[in-house]
Formats: C-alpha cells, sequence, structure tokens
C-alpha cells in the first residue's frame, strides 16, 4: 500500500556528506588501556555507583544502578579492574567533570552469566524494568529512558509506533549502516515495542537518500513477517526531527504543550530498537554504541566503540590530517566543538566530525539583523527567531516566552540561513539559560522564605506555651496563698432534684485575675531567693588545713566586713556616687 505523505513547514537543505563515511562496513575498535565510565549518561537521575576501587568486573556487570524511575542503569564495557572512582572530563560543552568509574581492562573480554528473557511470557511493566536495568535510552542524541516512553498513556491508544531512521544530520551515518547490516535485529525490536505499547501500526520512516538502508529494511520486514512499513520520506533538514517525521508520516502535529502520546503516536529511534531487541533476546546491556567519524580525516568509517573509551582513541583511527583544528560531537547543525578529548565516549555520542579551517570556515563577523524573515521561513516550529533574537539580546527574557521560546529546538536552521551571519541558536540558548537560572534563584528564595516564617511561627509556639506555663505557675501560687476561709468548699453531696437544681442554679465565682507586673516581680524575687540560697549553700574548699596564720587573716577580713555593713545604711547600694570634689 502506497503511503501518503504530508510536509512540514520550514526546514533546510545543507550539503550531506555522507559518502565517505559508509563505504566500509562498520569495524571493531580496539579496546583502549583505561575505559572512563560516566555514571550520568541519560536524562533524568545519576546512577548509584555499584562497585569499588580494586573490585574485579565482569563484560557486561552492572556498575551503575537506576536512580528512580525515570533514569538507565550503567554497566562495565569489559572485564577488568575498577582502579578508581573519581571525577574526569565529560563529553558536554561545559567540559565540567562528572562522576566516572575507570577500569583497566584484563584483556580476556569476559562476559557475565547472560540470560535471555521471554518477553512474550512477562508482564509488560517486567518487561519495561529489564530494558532500565540493561540501560536502554534514546540513542538518536536526546538519551531518554526507553522503559519510560513505552509506558503507554492510559488516556489515548497508540495508534502508530513510528521506527525513525531518517538520519537529517549532514555527516552522519551510523544510522545508515545500522540498517544496512543489522535490518532484522531492529525488525525484531521495533515489534517488542509494538506489543508494549499495544499500537496498531508500526511506520518506519528513513530519508530517500539511503537507497541501500530502505532496501535492507524492507526485505528484513518480509523475512520476517512483519506488516511494518517501510517508508522513504524526503530529505529535508530537520525531517529527522521526531515531530516532523510524525507529521510527514502520520499528519498529525504536535503541538509544543503537548506529547505526541497524547496523540496516539510514539516514536524511537533505529537504534534504540537494535538495544531494545538485544537486551531481552540475549541478555546484553548496553555497552557499545555505533559512532561515525568522519570529517577532516584519512579514514572516515563507522566504529562500533565500546562506551568510556577516550575519545583521543576514536579520532586516532581516522588518521586525523595535518590541519584538523577541532573536533565535533554530533551534526554540524546541533553537535558542539568537544573541550577535551579526554572525554570518553558515552551513549549520546553519535558522530565526531574532525573540522579544520578548510571544511568548517570561520564564521564571519555578526552583523546587523535586516529584518529579512529568512529565519521565520525556514523554522520548523513556526516561531519568529528575529523577535526572540531581538527580545533575547535585550535581556527582555519574558518577552521571549511569549514569543514560545521553548519551542525552540535549536536544529539551527535559522543560523544557516541568516544573511548576517548572527549565531540565533546561541542567543537562544543564552536565554533559555538566563530564565532557568532566575527560575532556580526564585525557588531557592521562596524555599528560604518558608523556612524563614517556619522559624517564625515556632519561636512564637515556644513563647506563647511558655507565657501560658508561667500564668499556670503564679495562678497555682496566687491559690496557695488564699486562707482558708476562702478556700474552695467541698462538693454537696445532693440528694434531691430540687436541690440540685437550686445548686446549679448558683452563680460560680469568677477566677481571679492574674497582675502580669506583679507576676513579673514575684518571678524576679523568687530568681533572686533562690539564687541566695544557692550561694548560702556552697561550703568553701580547702580549708580543712589552715595555719595559724592564714586562720587569723582570714578572720581580720571577715570583721573588716562586718563592719563595714554596719556601718552603711540600708539604700547605699542604691544611692549613686557623688564624683570627688
Amino acid at each position: 500500500m502506497l503511503q501518503h505523505l504530508f510536509g512540514f513547514k520550514g526546514g533546510v537543505k545543507p550539503q550531506t556528506n555522507k559518502a565517505p563515511s559508509v563505504q566500509q562496513a562498520i569495524g571493531q575498535a580496539p579496546l583502549p588501556e583505561r575505559l572512563y565510565v560516566p555514571l550520568h549518561q541519560s536524562i533524568g537521575g545519576s546512577p548509584n555507583p555499584l562497585v569499588e576501587a580494586g573490585e574485579q568486573v565482569l563484560k557486561g556487570q552492572l556498575i551503575g544502578g537506576a536512580d528512580g524511575w525515570m533514569s538507565a542503569a550503567v554497566h562495565a564495557p569489559t572485564s577488568g579492574i575498577v582502579l578508581a572512582i573519581e571525577q574526569h572530563v565529560a563529553a558536554h560543552p561545559s567540559g565540567l567533570p562528572t562522576l566516572t568509574v575507570v577500569i583497566a581492562p584484563d584483556g580476556r573480554d569476559e562476559w557475565i552469566a547472560r540470560t535471555p528473557l521471554d518477553y512474550r511470557s512477562l508482564a509488560p511493566e517486567r518487561v519495561r524494568e529489564a530494558l532500565r536495568d540493561a540501560g536502554v535510552v534514546g540513542l538518536g542524541g536526546a538519551v531518554f529512558p526507553s522503559h519510560a516512553k513505552l509506558t503507554a498513556a492510559s488516556s489515548v491508544a497508540v495508534e502508530q509506533l513510528v521506527i525513525n531512521g531518517a538520519e537529517c544530520e549532514p555527516f552522519m551515518t551510523c544510522d545508515d549502516l545500522l540498517m544496512r547490516e543489522r535490518a532484522e535485529e531492529i525488525v525484531r525490536g521495533s515489534a517488542i515495542f509494538r506489543e508494549l505499547l499495544a499500537a496498531r501500526r508500526v511506520l518506519i520512516g528513513i530519508e530517500d537518500n539511503k537507497p541501500e538502508a530502505v532496501a535492507a529494511m524492507q526485505a528484513a520486514v518480509q523475512r520476517l513477517g512483519e506488516d511494518h512499513e517501510v517508508v522513504a520520506v524526503p530529505t529535508r533538514y530537520p525531517a529527522g526531527g521526531a515531530k516532523q517525521l510524525i507529521r510527514v508520516l502520520t499528519g498529525k502535529e504536535v503541538p509544543a504543550s503537548k506529547r505526541s502520546t497524547e496523540l496516539g503516536v510514539q516514536c524511537f529511534n533505529v537504534a534504540t530498537a537494535y538495544t531494545a531487541y538485544r537486551a531481552l533476546a540475549y541478555g546484553e546491556p548496553v555497552i557499545s554504541r555505533i559512532v561515525t567519524l568522519t570529517g577532516n580525516v584519512l579514514q572516515p568509517r563507522n566504529w562500533e566503540v565500546r562506551l568510556g573509551t577516550p575519545l583521543r582513541n576514536l579520532v586516532a583511527l581516522g588518521q586525523p590530517k595535518a590541519d584538523t583544528s577541532s573536533y565535533l560531537m554530533g551534526g554540524p547543525m546541533m553537535g558542539f566543538e568537544i573541550p577535551d578529548l579526554a572525554a570518553p565516549v558515552i551513549k549520546a555520542t553519535n558522530c565526531v566530525i574532525a573540522g579544520s579551517p578548510t571544511l568548517f570556515p570561520p564564521r564571519p563577523p555578526e552583523m546587523p539583523c535586516i529584518r529579512c524573515g529568512a529565519c521565520a521561513e525556514v523554522c520548523p516550529h513556526e516561531l519568529q527567531p528575529f523577535e526572540l533574537y531581538w527580545f533575547a539580546r535585550a535581556r527582555n527574557f519574558g518577552k521571549t516566552q511569549e514569543y514560545h521560546l521553548f519551542d525552540c529546538i535549536e536544529c539551527g536552521c535559522c543560523s544557516y540561513v541568516c544573511p548576517s551571519h548572527i549565531p540565533l541558536v546561541q542567543y537562544f540558548r543564552f536565554a533559555k539559560s538566563e530564565i532557568w537560572s532566575r527560575e532556580r534563584e526564585k525557588q531557592a528564595a521562596e524555599a528560604a522564605k518558608a523556612r524563614f516564617e517556619l522559624r517564625n511561627a515556632r519561636a512564637e509556639r515556644e513563647q506563647a506555651e511558655k507565657a501560658e506555663r508561667l500564668a499556670r505557675a503564679a495562678t497555682t501560687r496566687s491559690s496557695e496563698r488564699k486562707p482558708a476561709s476562702v478556700a474552695a468548699s467541698p462538693p454537696v453531696a445532693v440528694s434531691e432534684p430540687g436541690v440540685a437544681s437550686a445548686v446549679a442554679s448558683e452563680p460560680a465565682i469568677a477566677p481571679t485575675p492574674v497582675d502580669a507586673d506583679a507576676l513579673k516581680k514575684a518571678t524576679i524575687v523568687a530568681a533572686m531567693e533562690r539564687a541566695r540560697a544557692q550561694r548560702a549553700a556552697v561550703q568553701p574548699r580547702n580549708t580543712e588545713q589552715l595555719t595559724p596564720q592564714q586562720q587569723r587573716e582570714i578572720a581580720a577580713i571577715e570583721a573588716r566586713r562586718a563592719n563595714l555593713q554596719a556601718e552603711s545604711p540600708p539604700d547605699a547600694g542604691n544611692q549613686p556616687r557623688r564624683a570627688a570634689e
């Protein structure tokens, strides 16, 4: 059946530069001397380390347990010894370190005991847990935990399952080679996703500039007897975006405020389906991925690389040319420059491009915006990038949100076509980071205010309780000082109803009001009496064995004190001193 295709607004057609890296089959990258496996390699919580320095680990052994539901586990890429669990530079634009397990391979590459799972006999929840514990995440670049996406929405049934093989970024061919060489496993993984979501149709979208991958996937579907539909979509960046591919294949436009599952569609990358099948059918967790190494190198190729391999070891396989000046992770449209080649390969590393001044010339200087509107014409989310630019530059972040700043996927189409060479995406990233920073500060201020108000409330409560205790104590003391004649009379036994009503009708005696000043003075006098009693009870020490001379001196001091007390008037201590004339 011929699949009717739809279009999406915007997009560009940059040079693909994909041919150099598809000339050879996928190669197996050798093991390095050290593997640096970051514990945080997905969206969500950071896995907790489950190993210690000096411990022997096996290939596929769990070294980082998932931290909650929105997280994914991390495993040892090979057998060896854990040297340390320390901070190490991450494959991130900031170059900041992250908690990393350092492993020295022992060369045996010995697997753990692998247990395949019959997912058809297990409850769907148990299958999702197995995928989480196997570390299966979105390998298209978003690294979102796949088990969370496989939880179908309770309100809307999943109509279409979209498998994304578009791979629209220039230079990138890792998904292309994966579909050519391992198509059957992708189809089997797609069937697993279909059963977990109870989807009615499976649509596999591949850009039409990959005819070999389209043919391989169609042949695999026929061999396995599946009814998946392999569809060649027009080549246009960013057709590989989830919302754009869903629009092209199904005609459904996902609003910014909703998720695709609310419209009955879910989307996964082909590499994600492949790793999910390997995890369930063979008990193999995600310990490697296919990475495109291309650009200014002598040997462009796709390599299957163990996670944790330093990027320096990977780029050496491509034999970079002498004029190589930089390295990009990801494609040239949405990727970033790698700050340090000591950073390791992670689950999000799908492409490494060696750059040079010839391949990526220096960007011309930024010029004033001429409001040509070219950026708005190519924006796939129908935003107004030039308006967002003006508000971001003026730091009017409220206006940027009114113009739907967070709907921007940072695809780079606007920057690509800007005749003034304005790095629009950089301005948008700056505005987003400022808004997030202010939001964090606001939340911290609100939390501090709440703590301050709780502290004040607690102090007021304690003060009220203390005043209440003092009032009760003063009432008790005043009642004890009353003469016996006015003391409360004992209860009278009443045997006749008339007498009982007469007694009950008599007015009750109101309690004596407590004078606050008198209460305060009484409290002070009582405290002074207690202090005087304590001083009187204190016995002088070291007076048992005094010499006669010491006894005479003490007696003379006591005599002088007694004479002074007898001569001074009673109010002498309260009279002000007169100045000496």
